[in-house]
């Protein structure tokens, strides 16, 4: 009786639908609910083929069945990429020692809530780029706005988190490690201090910005990327919206107290020896890569280390005389919201606030450098100056209201990480997933089966490691 019930066509329709149900429920759009009529012909009326590529009665070529298992694993995978979890691979060792490159993530969208895609015509299993033809994978035929589906959680101050690079926007193909914006940044100072310099007549840093994007422009392959097409970054959330952040000598400091220390956290240090070089097979056991152990460099080392590494490299290695903190003096023209008078590097920065949707900041043209970004890429507002007045969607303004909430990123490889000092603040549309657990990890310094880390293998991710 049970089984003739469960082969029954009425309750296969009735399990699939329910299902179906829920994820419109979820996806909080019922104009989905018409899919129902489909769902019910597929296994009640059985009017049309839906698998049009394959007979509905009799056995199929062995081609055919490939090709249907092909399309159906295409389906599955892309929509599990999209609405559950996704693979990311850490390309650069910006987040060492909490995450190694060659760490491969589980990543999990349901964290925080999937994304419905912006661009959702695109080729499986690619992000940005078709490796062969080398051209972008995606059409902007249909461009959906932002929407994000329920999620278990928020994003909270010191989780990992993957995102799209804000700064991503706008790419220079030959040179896609490097942000535009860092482009032509590079550009302009060079300019300019060719001729100051040269004692030229100086022009005002918004013309030197027009030059060297011109140039860029002109000398370079630009793409312009959608949202949900930028490249993927993980880093450390150290503040959320309403926050205000400052650094002080290394420090991170979040509404005046101090960020709390974390095992991974590093920080460069200069570490001097006696005249004999650092053994990298001694060191090895301290996890420190190779890379920054060349003899070139003795007697005087310059090692991204962690507080442990430290008292471990005191304590056991005789060869070194010193160990001393590193930290960035003067102003760094590369550094967020790259205005001179600041003053700010990567070791001391700010006090800068954190948006958060619905409130307002008073604009000025001294602080407008900070939100303009904001107002015109992340938000989508019209903005310019005229006689010192600020207009944005034509309209004279003396505040602004966020749209969206923010957040300030940074990675625990403190000075080799290119994050929110440098582009500034990551917008919730941005948001991709929280990595939840380390199912591989390769080292490519090592020849296999030495490359496997297997100690890494099946690792959970905790935000406090």
């Amino acid at each position: 009786m049970l089984a003739r019930i469960t082969e029954s066509k009425y309750f296969k329709f009735g399990i699939v639908s329910f299902f179906y149900i829920l994820f419109i429920i979820w996806l909080n759009n019922y104009w989905w609910l018409f899919g129902l009529a489909v769902i019910y012909d597929m296994y009640v009326t059985r009017k049309v083929n839906w698998t049009f590529w394959k007979k509905r009665e009799g056995k199929n070529s062995t081609v055919i069945e490939w090709i249907d298992a092909l399309i159906f694993a295409v389906i599955a995978v892309t929509l599990i990429n999209i609405y559950l979890f996704q693979n990311y691979k850490i390309p650069t060792p910006s987040m060492e020692s909490t995450m190694l490159v060659g760490d491969h993530l589980y990543v999990s969208k349901v964290s925080y809530g999937p994304r419905v895609p912006n661009t959702p015509i695109a080729f499986p299993f690619t992000h940005n780029r078709l490796p062969v033809v080398n051209s972008e994978s995606y059409l902007t035929w249909i461009k959906l706005p932002y929407r994000r589906l329920a999620g278990f959680s928020k994003v909270k101050r010191d989780d990992i988190v993957v995102f799209n690079f804000p700064a991503g926007d706008t790419v220079v193909l030959e040179n896609s490690a490097t942000s535009y914006y860092s482009i032509v940044r590079q550009f302009a100072h060079q300019q300019k201090m060719s001729d100051k310099n040269s004692g030229r007549l100086l022009k005002t840093d918004d013309e030197y910005w027009d030059d060297a994007r011109n140039y860029v422009r002109k000398t370079f392959t630009i793409v312009n990327r959608p949202v949900d097409r930028r490249d993927n970054y993980i880093k450390r959330c150290v503040a959320i919206h309403g926050d205000t952040l400052q650094i002080i000598n290394g420090q991170v400091y979040i509404n005046g107290k101090t960020q709390k220390e974390f095992s991974g956290l590093q920080y460069n240090y200069h570490v001097k020896t006696n005249g004999t070089p650092l053994n990298p097979r001694h060191l090895a056991k301290y996890n420190i890569p190779r890379e920054y152990l060349s003899l070139n460099n003795n007697p005087n080392y310059l090692i991204p280390l962690t507080s442990e590494q430290v008292a471990n490299l005191k304590k056991e290695i005789r060869e070194i005389v010193s160990i001393e903190k590193y930290i960035e003096k003067g102003y760094d023209f590369q550094i967020f919201p790259n205005i001179e008078k600041y003053g700010w590097n990567m070791d001391n920065y700010g006090p800068l606030w954190i948006p958060s949707k619905g409130s307002s900041v008073k604009l000025n043209l001294e602080n407008l450098s900070v939100y303009r970004l904001i107002i015109e890429n992340y938000e989508h507002n019209t903005l310019r100056i005229q006689d010192s007045v600020i207009y944005i969607n034509e309209t004279p303004v003396s505040e602004y209201t966020f749209k969206m909430d923010y957040y300030f990123m940074m990675g625990d490889n403190r000075h080799r990480s290119a994050d929110s000092r440098f582009w500034g603040f990551v917008p919730e549309d941005h948001i991709v997933g929280k990595p939840r657990l380390i199912w591989l990890s390769t080292d490519k310094e090592k020849r296999f089966p030495g490359t496997i880390r297997f100690r890494r293998m099946f690792k959970i991710v905790r935000p406090s490691e």
